[in-house]
């Protein structure tokens, strides 16, 4: 089996490391990663500069092939011509934090993984609860099990599927339930921080997270909160399947 790891916090983010760590003896691993912090990115290409690569010396980075863009940009120059062959199935974090609810809209980690799912390659995102890498090393093991599990429940060569997992920090959580759930909601953002540079002109930070609005049973805010490990199921298709009828009706076109 060939996989390609890849995430959104940089190819020296202890995350990363730990989750290839993890997956030897599965196969044959392949790590492109970027080169900086690329979080909040989705699935966001880069197509107004070429795009550089240089391989990591050194540590525990050693051998991973870096990329001066975004992670489905990495994802993207793997699979379309930097790895030369298509991979068996496509990783990516392990994330420092959760990517939960409506994270997964903004989450690079996610866009990473999705992006792998787009060419039709099976792809699991990784990701922790909290920030801070506590308790990495189990959510490394955790990875590991769900990676074999999946494995021996899936085929990987029919149509691909996209699953997010969300780790709590617990040096239990490779012990933890599994549960499979769908995607909270969260409330709106904090508003903008605005400050002055230094020459006196405006600049904008984006506001915390909002809180969790939707996280009852079912969801992997739930989930979480009640020390499960979670594993959603993730699709692309963003039309509004149950509205379609309406929108027809009201704009005169057929449905």
């Amino acid at each position: 089996m060939r996989i390609l790891i890849a995430n959104d916090d940089g190819y020296l983010a202890p995350g990363l490391a730990a989750l290839v760590s993890a997956m030897q003896g599965l196969g044959q691993i392949d790590v492109v990663a970027p080169e900086q912090n690329a979080s909040g990115t989705s699935n966001a290409l880069t197509l107004n500069r070429p795009l550089s690569m240089f391989q990591a010396s050194g540590g525990p980075a050693q051998g991973f092939r870096v990329i001066n863009g975004t992670p489905a940009d990495c994802v993207h120059v793997a699979l379309t011509g930097l790895l030369g062959y298509r991979p068996d199935l496509v990783l990516s974090g392990i994330n420092n934090g959760a990517n939960m609810g409506d994270d997964t809209l903004y989450s690079g980690t996610v866009g990473a993984a999705m992006e792998g799912y787009l060419f039709g390659v099976p792809a699991i995102a990784f990701s922790q609860a909290e920030k801070g890498w506590t308790s990495l090393d189990a959510a490394a093991q955790t990875a590991r099990a769900v990676v074999d599990a999946v494995l021996a429940q899936m085929t990987l060569a029919g149509p691909a599927w996209l699953l997010n997992v969300n780790i709590p920090n617990r040096d239990d959580a490779a012990s933890l339930p599994r549960v499979v759930t769908r995607l909270g909601r969260r409330h709106a953002s904090s508003p903008v921080i605005q400050q002055t540079n230094p020459r006196g002109e405006p600049i904008y930070w984006i506001g915390p997270a909002g809180g969790a609005r939707e996280s009852g049973e079912g969801t992997d805010f739930h989930a979480v909160t009640h020390g499960q490990v979670s594993i959603t199921p993730l699709q692309v298709d963003l039309t509004d399947h149950a509205r379609h009828g309406d929108w027809s009706r009201r704009l005169n076109s057929p449905a």
